[in-house]
């Protein structure tokens, strides 16, 4: 699996903000982001295609943080009138997943295709927003840089409510649980889990 996503730095997820959480989801409502909804049964839906496009385990939590940030990108694209071609993600979508073999499997569940598709574009899209040209363009790390802080501010007026179920959206994430590429954990995220599994086992009683 491609390192693509770590290595430029266009995961959306790595995006600042804390959200409110009055408004609250609707049911069945995994997230509700502006006036876009993602149903429970989506985010189970992709994370299976996508587990099985892997070959490993794809988190459901890590499945919803990937769809938030996507909607998230999309509308502030939208806000700025940022345009993201078919081309532009079907060459972004390659620089994800590099792995030939991988690729294939993705191409051939449209539902990991799909999923990987607005991931490329959500990248394409923060690129742009930062004033560049896209994942070729030389200055592409300066260049999503600004797009994350432009989406950072952008994204003061989009609500973003995650069900009590997953966990709470902050920082760009789902409890940290996000790894800025679709196969690798964060040290962040490796770090907290290590330290709750610690905790976990020093709380079992001993015998």
């Amino acid at each position: 699996m491609s390192r693509a996503l770590k290595a430029l730095g266009v995961a959306a997820a790595t995006v600042l903000l804390a959200s409110g959480c009055a408004a609250g989801t609707h049911p069945g409502a995994a997230a509700v982001v502006g006036d876009t909804e993602i149903s429970v049964g989506d985010v189970d839906k992709v994370s299976r295609a996508v587990s099985g496009a892997l070959g490993q385990p794809f988190e459901t939590k890590v499945t919803l943080s990937e769809l938030v940030n996507n909607a998230l990108v999309r509308q502030v694209r939208d806000q700025r009138s940022v345009t993201v071609t078919d081309a532009e993600t079907a060459a972004a979508m390659k620089l994800v997943v590099r792995d030939p073999a991988a690729y294939q499997k993705f191409e051939s569940d449209p539902v990991a295709k799909e999923f990987l598709a607005n991931v490329a574009a959500t990248a394409v899209a923060t690129i742009k927003l930062g004033g560049g040209t896209g994942v070729t363009d030389p200055q592409v790390q300066q260049a999503q840089k600004a797009g994350l802080t432009i989406v950072k501010d952008a994204a003061k007026n989009i609500e973003v409510d995650v069900a009590p179920r997953f966990g709470k959206w902050t920082d760009g994430a789902i409890d940290g649980a996000i790894s800025g590429s679709l196969s690798e954990e964060s040290a962040q995220a490796k770090a907290k889990r290590e330290a709750a599994e610690a905790q976990q086992q020093q709380q079992q009683p001993q015998g």
